[in-house]
């Protein structure tokens, strides 16, 4: 069974990057690693392998792009100023992208 363009373009834009929605959820608040699934799931509409986003987690944190800090007692992550600012020039690609494709 061949894939289609749209089936491949979804799968890119979701596993593949799940730094970018990692970013998004932590630049106003804290998301607490356990519920971090859950709230992928319920904002986008799929569910991260679980060792992807251990990875991708861990490669944000040494990278400066996220903290880990404890909310609730629980441990948590939030988005550094660095994240947010990486974050936001995803945003501003995306949406030159989208003009160049609307032409």
């Amino acid at each position: 069974m061949i894939r289609t363009p749209i089936k491949r373009f979804k799968d890119f834009t979701k596993e593949r990057n799940l730094w970018i929605y990692i970013l998004f959820l932590g630049k106003d608040q804290e998301i607490i690693r356990d519920t971090l699934n859950a709230k992928i799931l319920e904002k986008f509409d799929f569910l991260p392998n679980s060792f992807k986003r251990e990875k991708v987690l861990f490669e944000l944190e040494q990278d400066g792009f996220i903290v880990k800090e404890r909310f609730q007692s629980k441990k948590a992550y939030k988005t550094t100023e660095k994240g947010k600012e990486e974050l936001q020039k995803m945003i501003t690609y995306t949406e030159e992208l989208l003009e160049k494709l609307k032409k």
